[in-house]
């Protein structure tokens, strides 16, 4: 009895509130916010990454076979590049109904293209009488052996003018996708939108949904082969600590050291030229793009990220057309970071082997590079080939010069992919706001995080159907 009036208060009293319902609450964000964190590309490329080096510092002898992870990843980007940039520009000149704006969208490009090498050339140059990369340099290195480069080009030939501008016409209509030209398949892809808007659009209504659904699904399957990319990232980072590891960086310091701070200041150049041209910021702009940026210094290729980078810039308000144009042409015409790294490399084997060039074969240096440079991409041991041009050009030096980069030429790839992928980009942001094609609105929401979808495209002017 004693014990049920006490025990009476306690059996009606209300249940005790569950503090713990706020906080969860409160912490779910958080929480999510976290996840998303771990799940963004980027922070798995460079935990990736990070892991790669790992693995290839602990285990150099079987971080060779890694490569291979890294290899397929590639090919498979490969092997959708072709196709994506032949819908990219069919579609960029239907939708703008006017071939000739796409004609000069592909001047403007060549002749900005053209000015920003000679720079990227000039600084390399200036950079390399000022910092003197190759005086002193230490010996034990490899000797000036020709056979060494010949077998790291493996035989390969920088075409000539009319070899290169010969190599623009495809053979066959398959043969460029086979072979993956890009500058064929833009051939292909103006004239098939060319022809597009000859027609007009009203009779092709079925080759134009063709098109764009096979971009669509092209865009999916990329989508896919991305989510292997940190995959890719660890295996090409440990086949490079494993196969070189940090050695070479005390002999070849100097030169490296030089190499990317040209690269800096070129960037730094590009962001002013950007604010100018287009008043968007280039810093913004790699915080947009940062995965694709990781995943091309990770695998060493900006041909890895081009399909992604297209969707930015697409997303970024640069429109069909100068995406679709500028870009691609740029991975042949417009290689900055390459640029700088020839020019400098030239001094460093000049000073290297106790040679002073002269002023006028300085100038010789840039005229040579101007050309060898445009015929570059896609070929095997580019850089070494373009080396041994200019040094038969200047004919003072060993062309056995050339093996002394052997060992450094590796590790120049960070810089030389940044630098020629930022280079490309800030090109198709200046392009597209030279033809008015720029929403520099669209740009900003996107670098800010709140994209903004694309207006659906007006149709085609009656008099352009009938041009």
């Amino acid at each position: 009895m004693t014990g049920t009036p006490t025990a009476a208060p306690h059996a009606s009293a209300p249940p005790p509130s569950l503090p713990p319902e706020l906080p969860p609450s409160s912490s779910s964000p958080a929480r999510g916010r976290a996840r998303a964190l771990l799940l963004s590309p980027f922070v798995q490329l460079i935990a990736a990454v990070a892991l790669g080096v790992a693995v290839g510092a602990i285990w150099p002898d079987s971080a060779d076979s890694l490569k291979l992870i890294a290899d397929g990843f590639l090919k498979a980007i490969k092997m959708v590049i072709s196709p994506l940039v032949f819908c990219v520009v069919v579609l960029g000149i239907a939708k703008a109904g006017d071939l000739k704006s796409v004609g000069r969208i592909g001047v403007k490009a060549l002749i900005w293209f053209e000015v920003i090498t000679t720079l990227a050339l000039l600084l390399g140059l200036v950079i390399g009488n000022l910092v003197q990369p190759g005086a002193g340099f230490a010996g034990g290195h490899p000797k000036l052996d020709e056979s060494a480069v010949d077998s790291k080009t493996a035989g390969a030939e920088l075409p000539g003018m009319s070899g290169f501008l010969l190599d623009v016409i495809p053979t066959s209509l398959v043969g460029a996708f086979a072979d993956n030209k890009l500058l064929q398949v833009l051939l292909l892809a103006v004239l098939a939108g060319a022809a597009i808007l000859h027609l007009g659009r009203e009779r092709v209504p079925l080759v134009l949904d063709l098109v764009d659904q096979t971009g669509e699904l092209i865009f999916k399957v990329v989508a896919y082969v991305m989510k292997l990319a940190p995959v890719a990232a660890f295996g090409s980072a440990a086949y490079l600590i494993g196969q070189y590891g940090l050695s070479a960086l005390s002999s070849y310091g100097k030169l490296i050291a030089a190499c990317y701070g040209a690269a800096l200041l070129f960037i730094v150049g590009l962001a002013v030229l950007m604010r100018l041209f287009t008043g968007l910021s280039l810093w913004r702009f790699l915080v947009y793009t940062r995965a694709e940026f990781s995943l091309a210094i990770a695998t060493a290729s900006s041909e890895s990220v081009m399909p992604r980078m297209m969707q930015k810039l697409r997303g970024a308000g640069c429109g069909e057309a100068p995406t679709g144009v500028v870009l691609p042409t740029g991975y042949s015409f417009n290689l900055d970071g390459a640029s700088i790294y020839l020019s400098m490399a030239t001094l460093f084997m000049a000073q290297a082997v106790g040679v002073d060039l002269s002023l006028g074969q300085q100038l010789t240096v840039i005229l040579v590079l101007m050309l060898t440079s445009k015929g570059m991409a896609g070929i095997p041991g580019s850089a070494f080939l373009a080396l041994s041009a200019t040094v038969a050009a200047l004919d003072v030096l060993p062309i056995g010069a050339v093996a002394l980069l052997l060992a450094a030429d590796r590790l120049m790839d960070t810089m030389r992919v940044v630098t020629n992928l930022l280079g490309n980009c800030v090109a198709t942001f200046v392009v597209a706001r030279w033809e008015g094609m720029l929403d520099t609105d669209m740009a900003k929401a996107a670098f800010a995080g709140h994209p903004v979808p694309a207006p659906a495209p007006a149709p085609a002017p009656a008099p352009a159907a009938q041009a």
